[in-house]
Parts: structure tokens; sequence; C-alpha cells
């Protein structure tokens, strides 16, 4: 049987649709335009399974924050009344035939990253809507990235012109570089043009702590912040191996029947 997985990123997809909404957000309209949105999604990529996937609820920030303690400190919380109608909107998914699926300590993100990579490294379909191009790193022939706001692929064009770099290298290009929005300081003095240079003359980063014959110029800005490039790098990359807990028949989509 052909497989075509879509995985949607739940909460990209509604903090951007509440955010949008005119006058005072509303959680049932915030629910119905994200279900016009995720039968668009169904309608165009015609999935065999289909998932949201949602964080897990709670106050622990999760493993990255052990590492960085400072990891997406000060990002605005989620309202309030978006937090309190997370059932009504999970209800409405699941009404067009949707399950969700919430992550268990680690950030979905994570949950997304080895739900795709199980599918698509045995040659199947995996299709991942979301506008975070963390995912992109990820990146492979049966796997792609879908922007539903952009209407666009993010895939290894789009990452080249945006980053320039291969997908393959994002990581070790934030480990350098940092990710400012996020909290993740890369490396001091080593900005995105300066680790597009290293990471063309070096396949990752690794490669560059290893070195012995990089300009001076950065040799001193990384030898003084190895331990933390690495750091950088494993809280950027995604984890692909956790245990999932169910198997796809159980997020097999069914076309929800209406009367």
């Amino acid at each position: 049987m052909s497989i075509h997985l879509v995985i949607i990123d739940a909460l990209n997809l509604i903090r951007r649709v509440h955010a949008a909404q005119p006058g005072e957000p509303d959680v049932q309209n915030t629910a119905r335009v994200c279900c016009q949105a995720l039968s668009k999604i169904i309608n165009v990529s015609q999935p065999s399974h289909i998932v949201a996937v949602f964080d897990h609820e709670g106050d622990d920030r999760g493993w990255r924050a052990e590492l960085l303690p400072h990891y997406k400190e000060g990002r605005k919380p989620m309202p309030p009344e978006l937090q309190a109608g997370m059932d009504v909107i999970q209800d409405a998914f699941m009404a067009l035939g949707v399950d969700s699926l919430l992550s268990d300590g680690d950030e979905a993100d994570d949950l997304i990253a080895t739900l795709a990579l199980k599918v698509a490294d045995r040659g199947q379909q995996v299709t991942i809507v979301s506008t975070d191009k963390g995912y992109c790193q990820l990146l492979r022939p049966t796997l792609r990235i879908r922007d539903y706001f952009q209407q666009r692929w993010l895939d290894s064009r789009f990452i080249e012109k945006e980053f320039g770099v291969r997908p393959e290298q994002l990581s070790d290009y934030w480990g350098l570089a940092g990710i400012s929005t996020s909290k993740i300081p890369g490396v001091p003095g080593i900005g995105p043009k300066a680790a597009v240079e290293l990471l063309g003359n070096y396949p990752n980063l690794e490669a560059i702590l290893a070195a012995d014959d990089l300009p001076a110029k950065w040799q001193k800005k990384i030898d003084a912040h190895r331990e933390q490039a690495m750091i950088c790098k494993q809280v950027a990359a995604l984890k692909t191996e956790l245990q999932l807990g169910f198997n796809l028949q159980d997020i097999r989509f069914r076309q929800a029947v209406t009367s």
C-alpha cells in the first residue's frame, strides 16, 4: 500500500490563525478557521494517514532548556483563552477525521521528526505542514515541508537561498550562528555570513572544530566556545529516536461522514 502521511504542526497552525482573528479572538472561530485550513490541506494532499501533533502541557521546558537555560526564554505564552479551548479545537479536528497526538515531555518538534523519519526512511511520502524552518534539516526525497500560510514548499532551494547551506547542515549552521528568537547563542562573533563560509569549506561543525587550518580570524573565536557550539548544535537538531507508542494504523485517515 502506498502511504502519504501528513503531519500537522498543530500549535504552529492554531496560534497563527488565532492571532489573525479580527477583534477579540474567539476559540470557536479559531477552531472553524483551522478546520477550513485542514480541509484544504486534506483536499490537496490526499493523505492516507494524518495526525495533528501538539506540545505537552505543563511547566517542564524540556531537555533543551537543561542544556541552554535561556532557551526560548521570554517567548510570548499561549493566550489563556486559547489554552482553555484546546479540547474544543481537538474535538473539531477529530470531527474531520484528524486525530490529535500530544508529546510527552519532549517538544512536539521531536515527536514530529521521529514519526516523519520513521515513515520517510521506509520510502513512503511524508508532508509536514508548518512554517518552522527547523524541520528542513529532515528534508529528503520522501519528506517535504509545506508552509500553508505562504503557500510554498520549504525545500532545498529555499534553504540554500534563505541560509546558504544544505538542509543537512542546518544544525551545524545554527550551532555557529545561533538562533536569536530561540535564545540559542551560537559562537559569539560568528554570524550567518561566516557560518556559511565555514560550512562551504567543511562539511559540518565537528570538522570545523577538528580543523588545524582555520583562518586566525575565526580560530580564536571558535576555540573559546567549542563546547557552547556543540551544545547549540545539539539543541538546534531534532531528536528522531523517540518511543512513539502507536502505529500508523492508529492515524489512518478516514473521511468524516457528514449527515
